[in-house]
């Protein structure tokens, strides 16, 4: 990834953290200053959202309406476990601060990030010494609904592909820029089914992290480390006829160095890759819902069925825990598991 690229990316989720600092209390800027070097810029946005909503709730629910940002550490004092608890069963659905006619629903996952965000609150809080007990230690994680893994079948691999390079099925209207970016979208699709990388290190490829000689490319993995990911004939012709494409355009600055770009001549955006992916898949899986992160799935799944080495699906899917791994593809155990109870005959 280019320097100016990650400065780009970053900058914007600093830049929005700080415009959002100015809304909460004084001491939660010390408290970012000191996780900085610690997290992604990406997620000390996430917990300058969820801490919004934290403040917004105890403002209205047990400060008298005071102004969020004039919300003191002697305020947190008077913070209980019970008042928390309450803070939990405000997110299942609220009103979104400003926009009285926007309802929010959370489940398990989202009421667990924003858990999260006001834990890490209180344990700063609390190893500053600005409060005596944290409340935060005695709130239990909501249990989250373990999610069956949708993939594609290999028919439906193929219809995905056909559709995108033929347009078919497309509006004529989509028909219209699938000409313009039917090798492109070939290369994504095809890239994220043929290697399992996240969008977010689809976006980030450059042209010169490509290296043909070995069909291997270098993505920044989810954390901010490198690593050089291998592919195969499929893939290596997709990103080659695309490359003949892309040599004609004339990006934008400060995007000339992006592998994949918009219509724009910008660095394409992980949302423009989510609707891409979601138009085509619409065409040819209507009963499932398909996204980037489910071609990722199809790729793991494929990989582990053909290899059975959890450890390799983790090593290329970038994993840092195998554990999470083998939560995901627990089921293809147990698959073979009933497979295998049929391999061995008692009576010939």
């Amino acid at each position: 990834m280019s320097l100016i690229f990650q400065k780009s990316t970053e900058g914007k989720h600093i830049l929005k953290t700080r415009e959002m600092l100015k809304e909460l209390p004084g001491f939660i800027a010390e408290y970012f200053r000191g996780i900085s070097d610690s997290t992604l810029a990406h997620t000390r946005m996430g917990y300058a959202y969820d801490l919004r909503i934290f403040f917004a709730f105890l403002s209205e629910e047990h400060l008298n309406g005071k102004e969020i940002k004039s919300i003191t550490t002697d305020d947190m004092k008077i913070i209980t476990t019970e008042i928390l608890e309450t803070f939990m069963e405000y997110l299942t659905y609220y009103i979104r601060t400003g926009e009285k006619d926007t309802v929010i629903r959370n489940e398990s996952r989202g009421k667990s990030r924003k858990l999260a965000a006001v834990r890490g609150m209180f344990k700063f809080l609390r190893k500053k010494n600005y409060i005596e007990n944290n409340p935060a230690e005695l709130i239990s994680f909501p249990k989250l609904r373990e999610k069956n893994i949708t993939t594609l079948e290999a028919d439906e691999v193929a219809k995905l592909l056909d559709e995108v390079d033929s347009g078919d099925k497309l509006s004529k209207k989509q028909k219209h820029f699938h000409e313009i970016t039917k090798l492109r979208d070939s290369a994504i699709i095809t890239l994220l089914l043929g290697t399992g990388i996240r969008v977010s290190e689809c976006v980030g490829i450059d042209i010169n992290h490509i290296d043909f000689n070995i069909n291997g490319i270098k993505i920044i993995r989810k954390g901010g480390d490198e690593s050089v990911i291998y592919f195969g004939e499929e893939v290596n012709v997709a990103l080659q006829s695309y490359l003949i494409e892309r040599s004609k355009a004339t990006p934008e600055e400060p995007h000339e160095n992006a592998l994949f770009l918009s219509i724009q001549n910008k660095r394409i955006t992980t949302r423009a890759v989510q609707n891409l992916v979601k138009k085509y898949s619409a065409l040819t899986s209507s009963l499932k819902n398909i996204s980037p992160h489910k071609l990722r799935s199809t790729y793991g799944t494929s990989l582990y069925r053909e290899t059975g080495d959890i450890y390799l699906v983790a090593s290329v899917l970038g994993h840092a825990d195998v554990n999470t791994t083998k939560k995901h593809y627990a089921k293809l155990d147990d698959e073979k598991k009933r497979r295998a109870a049929n391999i061995v005959r008692l009576r010939d």
